[in-house]
């Protein structure tokens, strides 16, 4: 009997979860050094084939650049393991000898790992090399547009875990991508634990399916270049962002915010380095293909060069275009400059002050993308200060590409393509996910007191209650429930 594919991909799940397992207890037998030599292995293997995975992630799904998409799997490899090489995740973490306390690492167990296509390539390296790092098996579940190249990535990883003494099963991935096959992963009863990195309605789904998960909101990132900012430096690090991959990186910005007394010069260098400034009617046209009649985002623009949207758009632009700039007057829930846009287009806003630009930001995060990222140039640390106080992101960014600085490459955050949005940002964690939001701690706990000292050495007290027990507590006057009550109160201190 030929079953379809949907019941193909159920199956294939139950069967990688259920190898994961049993792979899973394999790994947690081994010490640190033997994990650490599994992940470094992995890393190099990726790290060395970071060029033709990048090509292939390019061709297969569309999005970005093949040369940006090179750092990407450096990022996802080589410097995600640099970062968490000396990170102590197996077996006690630490010992403070003065209060008794011990730290023993639990792993997860199976990390279940949703990889988008628009980092598909670096997004499963980075994970698998996290969950290994601290004892777990990871099942992967491709983005269909983007399957083969997550399988080819996945082979590599598999192949280079094994010649370093891995456990077969540690690394599996759906071969046969579905809806259905996803929904059963998620709702497994062995995943330990899900990485949701994708779309809305996938994170909502990983956050609703019974198990722990760890997702990411949208981003629709403002960047602010305050009055102090080195401008030609602000707009090449916007750029710079922006550019990168063609804005596919959820933590690069999605709009402008600057000074008055400044905007001329902002303008200048805009322009300068290939920023386009849309008239209203562009604007309009163009806002029509930035959203889908639904709300959501068009695929047809993510990834996409400006010059590519401006035609898909019927604009005429000059050749050298970098950058499609709307320039806005107010904040609507429903403009689409206002969403976050993986492609190379930027709302403006220009503003008084300080104090009015901290607000457009706030209204900005309001409508999306809020415990996400936003960047601030600036020399003027005061500000700085009260943006880091009021603002409702998970990253403020100063003087950084934000694209590249959200994900730690260009700042010292922990080098990450799974950003958590925090409680505001409906995530379980406002972290750049690493190793240790992958494992659980066994507290382990000597006693420092004896019961007797939380009564004031007064021992003889403590038989007093038993006096209730003589007598049952039906028969006890409303006088005597009231003396023992003050009693114990006043045992209390209260």
């Amino acid at each position: 009997m030929e079953f379809d594919k949907d019941l193909r991909s159920i199956q294939e799940v139950r069967n990688l979860v259920a190898r994961a397992k049993e792979a899973q207890r394999s790994l947690a037998e081994l010490d640190q050094a033997a994990i650490d030599r599994i992940c470094c292995a992995v890393a190099q293997a990726c790290a060395d084939k970071a060029e033709p995975l990048a090509k292939m992630a390019a061709e297969e799904t569309g999005f970005g650049r093949w040369q940006d998409k090179v750092i990407k799997n450096q990022l996802g490899s080589a410097m995600t393991w640099e970062a968490i090489r000396d990170m102590r995740t197996i077996g006690i973490l630490r010992e403070d000898k003065q209060r008794r306390l011990m730290e023993v690492a639990v792993p997860v167990g199976v990390v279940a790992a949703l990889i988008p296509s628009t980092n598909p390539t670096s997004t499963a390296m980075y994970k698998t090399i996290i969950s290994i790092k601290a004892g777990n098996a990871i099942v992967i579940s491709p983005h269909p547009n983007a399957r083969n190249c997550i399988l080819e990535t996945c082979r590599v990883m598999i192949q280079a875990a094994k010649a370093a003494g891995c456990p077969d099963g540690v690394i599996q991935c759906i071969s046969e991508p579905s809806m259905d096959g996803t929904n059963a992963l998620l709702r497994h009863r062995d995943v330990g634990l899900i990485l949701a990195t994708g779309g809305e309605a996938m994170v909502r789904a990983a956050y609703s399916s019974g198990n722990p998960a760890l997702g990411v909101g949208p981003g629709n990132g403002p960047a602010y270049i305050e009055k102090s900012a080195d401008i030609p430096r602000a707009v090449r690090d916007i750029f710079a962002s922006k550019t990168f991959d063609n804005g596919t990186i959820c933590a690069s910005e999605q709009s402008i915010i600057t000074e008055a007394c400044i905007h001329t010069a902002v303008e200048a260098e805009l322009k300068a380095r290939g920023g386009y400034f849309l008239s209203p009617e562009e604007a309009d046209r163009l806002s029509r293909l930035i959203l889908r009649p639904n709300g959501t985002m068009n695929p047809v623009i993510v990834g996409k060069s400006a010059l590519d949207i401006a035609r898909l758009a019927g604009l005429s632009v000059p050749g050298d275009v970098k950058v499609l700039i709307a320039p806005q007057k107010e904040v609507k829930k429903g403009n689409p400059f206002l969403r976050e846009k993986l492609c190379p287009i930027l709302a403006y806003f220009v503003e008084d002050g300080w104090q009015s630009a901290c607000e457009r930001c706030i209204q900005i995060l309001s409508i999306e993308g809020v415990g996400h990222t936003m960047t601030i140039h600036s020399e003027d640390e005061s500000v700085i200060r009260e943006f880091a106080l009021k603002k409702p992101v998970s990253r403020l960014l100063v003087n950084t590409p934000a694209a590249l600085g959200g994900v730690g490459a260009t700042t010292g955050l922990q080098p990450a393509l799974t950003l958590g949005c925090g409680a505001v940002g409906g995530s379980a964690t406002s972290d750049n996910v690493g190793p240790m939001n992958l494992l659980n701690i066994r507290r382990v706990a000597w006693g420092l007191k004896e019961p007797e000292e939380l009564l004031g050495g007064h021992a003889e007290k403590r038989a007093e209650p038993s006096r209730v027990t003589e007598k049952a507590a039906s028969t006890l006057s409303r006088e005597e429930i009231e003396s023992i009550t003050r009693a114990v109160l006043a045992r209390l201190g209260r």
